[in-house]
This record gives structure tokens, C-alpha cells and sequence, in this order.
């Protein structure tokens, strides 16, 4: 695959300052990932919740990443900006002749993304999800080159008190957009199973879970003697003991981690060449 020298990605950060895994294990499959395939991915972070900085168009690659709080409607200053940064990647793709912006929505961020669309509803969950858990495809997610490489179901790290419900097949279809893949069945339960990934359109897509989850550093976090407690206070030892136990295993969390985003990367930049050859064309 022919890639450019240099990729312009633009991270926003919607952890709001609260210390956090996800921005690092981000940083970290970039770096990966520019190192392995010989190309210099120039990485700007914006710091969305806290200083309403959002980027502009001069990037070839966005990410945005998961947070803590409530997705639903507030008042904040950042949150109509960040919908304005949306509606600016979607009519810049439906405009533009040349190299398309891609978009990788992660946890909070989807649940946003989900809002601006209307595909689907976000509501409050009635506990936590918190865990490794299986993540089952739908027939759109076995033909979605961002799962490539992934068996189904495969496993991912969940940590949310909101979920994503009750997709709107008309507005879905209006927009071409397909559900991925929904969460672990669970008989028991009498509830709806909570939508796990989308494809919002050709360059948009994103997941309810953290695909950044970085099996290795995860573990030394959960480890620390304050998160230790704090997992065994709110969802027991068990728990605890469970997912330090899935995440050191290779077939689970590692496997993850080692496909989607570069699988989303690949997409990204194969979509920037094209873009950038039938513009030298014209």
C-alpha cells in the first residue's frame, strides 16, 4: 500500500483532565503505527471539554476520544462547537473533490456522533458496564474493513454508563449508515442489546468501546493499589480478578488493540492517496 510521507492527524481529547489510559494508548498506536509503515504522523491534540479547541480542516485524519460524564444534552460551551466540527467533516467530504477526512468517534465521542446523526437513541444504563467483554458483528460489521482480521464475536474493553439503543432503520438507511455490531448477549436480562459500532457514512465510523485499549497498560493501571480498590468497591473482586485475567490473554484485548485503528488508519490513508491522485490528475 502506497503511503504518503507525512499524515496530518488531529486527536481531540474529551477527557475533560481527568487522568485516563485512552489518550495514551492513542498516542501510542500512532506512534506504532508511523513507525512500522515508514511514515511521519504529525499528531495535534485539541482539548475539546476543557478549552473548546476544535480543528480545523487542514488535518487529513481525525480521533476522538472517550470521556467521562453524561453524553446526553447539557448546556456546555463546547458541546454545539464540537456538532459544528461534525456537520464541517460531513460537508466537506459531500463537497470536496480531493482526499476525504476520516473519523474515528471512540465511547463518549460515538455516543455524541450518534446524537448529531439521530440513528439511534443514547440513553442511562441501569448499572455500569465495566469489563472485557465479547462484541458480536452484525452482517455489516463482517464487511467493514475497520474489523478486518477480527473474529466474531471478538473482545473489547467496556467501561460506560450510557448506551447506544433502538436504531432508527429510516434514518440509518437515508444516511448509509449501518449498525457493526451489538454487545454480548445475555438471556437473563430482559433488555435491548446496546449497539456497539457504527458506520455513520464512507469516512465516519466509531464504537462504543475502547479499541485503544492497550492490554499491557491496562493491566499495570488496574494493578495500581487505588484503582485495585476501586474496581473491588464498585464492581467486586471478581470482576477484578476477571479482567486482569482477559487482558493478558493474546487472543482478547491484544488482538484488539492491534487491528482496529490501524485497520482505520489503513482505510484512512489508502482514501488520501486515491483523493490525491485524481487530483494530480485533473
Amino acid at each position: 500500500m502506497s503511503k504518503p510521507n507525512t499524515i496530518r492527524v488531529a486527536l481531540l481529547d474529551l477527557y475533560e483532565g481527568h487522568v485516563n489510559e485512552g489518550m495514551r494508548c492513542i498516542r501510542d498506536i500512532l506512534q506504532q503505527y508511523g513507525k512500522a509503515h515508514g511514515i511521519h504522523l504529525a499528531v495535534e491534540e485539541f482539548n475539546v471539554r476543557l478549552k473548546c479547541e476544535l480543528p480545523d480542516l487542514h488535518h487529513d485524519i481525525y480521533i476522538s476520544s472517550g470521556g467521562p460524564g453524561s453524553p446526553l444534552a447539557t448546556d456546555a460551551q463546547w458541546e454545539p462547537l464540537y456538532f459544528n466540527w461534525i456537520r464541517q467533516m460531513e460537508q466537506y467530504n459531500q463537497l470536496t473533490q480531493g482526499p476525504k477526512k476520516h473519523v474515528y468517534f471512540i465511547c463518549h465521542s460515538f455516543q455524541l456522533a450518534v446524537r448529531y446523526f439521530k440513528v439511534a437513541q443514547v440513553t442511562k444504563r441501569k448499572s455500569t458496564a465495566f469489563g472485557v467483554f465479547p462484541v458480536h458483528m452484525l452482517p455489516g460489521g463482517k464487511h467493514e474493513p475497520v474489523f478486518n482480521n477480527l473474529q466474531d464475536p471478538f473482545y473489547a474493553v467496556d467501561s460506560r454508563n450510557y448506551q447506544v439503543v433502538e436504531p432508527d432503520e429510516v434514518q440509518l438507511q437515508r444516511l448509509g449508515a449501518a449498525v457493526l455490531a451489538i454487545e454480548k448477549e445475555r438471556p437473563h436480562v430482559p433488555l435491548e442489546r446496546a449497539i456497539m459500532g457504527l458506520r455513520f457514512n464512507d469516512y465516519m465510523v466509531g464504537t462504543q468501546f475502547h479499541p485503544e485499549a492497550d492490554a499491557p497498560g491496562m493491566s499495570r493501571y488496574l494493578q495500581r493499589e487505588d484503582k485495585k480498590q476501586m474496581v473491588i468497591k464498585n464492581h467486586g473482586f471478581e470482576k477484578w480478578q476477571s479482567m486482569i485475567e482477559q487482558l493478558n490473554d493474546p487472543d482478547k484485548i491484544l488482538f484488539t488493540y492491534s487491528n482496529i485503528l490501524p485497520n482505520f488508519l489503513d482505510l484512512a490513508i489508502e482514501t488520501i492517496n486515491a483523493g490525491k491522485a485524481v487530483r494530480s490528475r485533473q
